[in-house]
């Protein structure tokens, strides 16, 4: 017995455009993820870490300003922290040689963002290389050497940056806890959003004049974090102290 079915040329069409949106669709929530990844991921290349196995590391970016860095390293005295890490933009370095010799005497630890505030994505390779070449010589003529790890300066990059940043010897440092300082939403919201840190998260602060309330939040973080029973390490340490999870990028 033979079957046949019969389809009128609007129908097939009006599948035909189902089929299409849903494809869409899935391929705009893809990308949409992606984007929100803290990294991208392909099976080949060099890697950013973005959190560790144990223990938690601070870490704190300043590309300007000279109000607000001050203050957060008094709080970190006053709180007994012997263990951070400052990513400083090598033009804001060479401009606060002071703040930086007192970041490096209280025994913390210097990362490079880069020289210029420049989105790495935007650059060209050689661009890219110059800006990290000149970051490298501002620290050098502060006395700063061996530094190892460098944060894209905007917090975007690809597989470019990573593979030029390897070139030049350094460790791309993402982060797996964005506390939003930089947003201003008040001590008690920036703490709320580190509230969530764990063992092995790396955690964004700021210490740049555009994060005017970072150094009010410190105390609350610090008191969340204890209470967790979490020690308080450098990137570097948390590195060290274990495996780590990274994210290739494409």
């Amino acid at each position: 017995m033979n079957f046949f079915f019969v389809l009128n040329g609007k129908s097939v069409k009006q599948i035909l455009l189902v089929v299409i949106a849903a494809f869409f669709t899935a391929l705009y929530l893809f990308w949409g993820n992606l984007s929100l990844s803290p990294v991208f991921s392909t099976k080949d290349g060099p890697k950013a870490v973005y959190r560790g196995e144990k223990d938690i590391a601070l870490t704190f970016n300043i590309g300007w300003g000279d109000e607000k860095a001050e203050p957060i390293l008094d709080v970190l005295k006053k709180e007994n922290v012997k263990a951070a890490t400052f990513f400083l933009a090598g033009s804001w370095a060479e401009r606060h040689p002071d703040i930086v010799n007192r970041i490096v005497k209280e025994g913390f630890e210097v990362g490079i963002l880069g020289y210029a505030y420049e989105d790495y994505t935007e650059l060209e390779d050689v661009k890219i290389g110059k800006d990290i070449s000149k970051a490298k010589e501002a620290f050098r003529k502060l006395n700063i050497k061996d530094i190892k790890l460098l944060r894209a300066p905007t917090g975007h990059f690809d597989g470019r940056s990573l593979k030029i940043a390897e070139r030049y010897g350094y460790t791309v440092v993402h982060w797996s806890i964005d506390s939003k300082d930089w947003t201003n939403p008040g001590a008690s919201e920036i703490i709320k959003n580190v509230k969530s840190a764990d063992k092995g998260d790396i955690v964004l602060l700021h210490a740049s004049d555009s994060a005017k309330q970072t150094a009010a939040a410190m105390p609350g973080i610090l008191q969340e974090l204890r209470g967790k029973g979490l020690k308080l390490v450098t990137v570097s340490e948390l590195i060290a102290n274990g495996s780590v999870d990274n994210k290739e990028i494409k």
